[in-house]
């Protein structure tokens, strides 16, 4: 059982690292030391996707751990417990992110090679940006749900 929820805790350590290194370091860090807005946009994306693949194992490893926990611990897989509902909506809103909105930014971006020759009125830079904002908004629910699952695991191990 320790195992268990080893793996369950490990899953979200990852995903929550994860994301809080994405948004406080490396997103900060390479638009302020990369010469152009494109390099660093590059380097965003591409990480951005691997977060988001890694999101998507975490998520999936903490629901069947967690479920396999219950089903010890409670009797019961119970699959609508809070826990399970919130990994369920942070791997929604992972999807979204990144098949709906980062999708659409990256096809974006390659239509405006280099960004920073595009007007700031430009259609595609204003979409862009309103893209932008939707991701940061999904990016930051995603961590503040995750952390939430953080306290309702520590809570249930005591």
């Amino acid at each position: 059982m320790s195992f268990v929820r080893y793996l369950m805790l490990l899953s979200l350590v990852v995903w929550i690292g994860g994301l809080i290194f994405f948004a406080f370091v490396l997103a900060p860090t390479v638009f302020a030391v990369l010469p152009t807005r494109q390099l660093a946009g590059n380097v965003v994306s591409r990480s951005l996707g691997t977060m988001h693949w890694m999101g998507i194992s975490c998520g999936v490893v903490f629901a069947v751990t967690s479920m396999l926990d219950s089903r010890v611990v409670d009797g019961v897989v119970a699959p609508f417990a809070l826990r399970h509902l919130v990994v369920y909506l942070m791997l929604i809103l992972t999807l979204v992110g990144m098949f709906g909105i980062a999708s659409r930014m990256l096809v974006l971006r390659e239509q405006m090679n280099p960004i920073d020759a595009v007007p700031h009125d430009d259609a595609r830079r204003v979409e862009f940006n309103r893209l932008h904002v939707w991701s940061t908004r999904i990016e930051s629910s995603v961590l503040v749900l995750g952390l939430a699952l953080l306290y309702l695991t520590a809570r249930r191990m005591t």
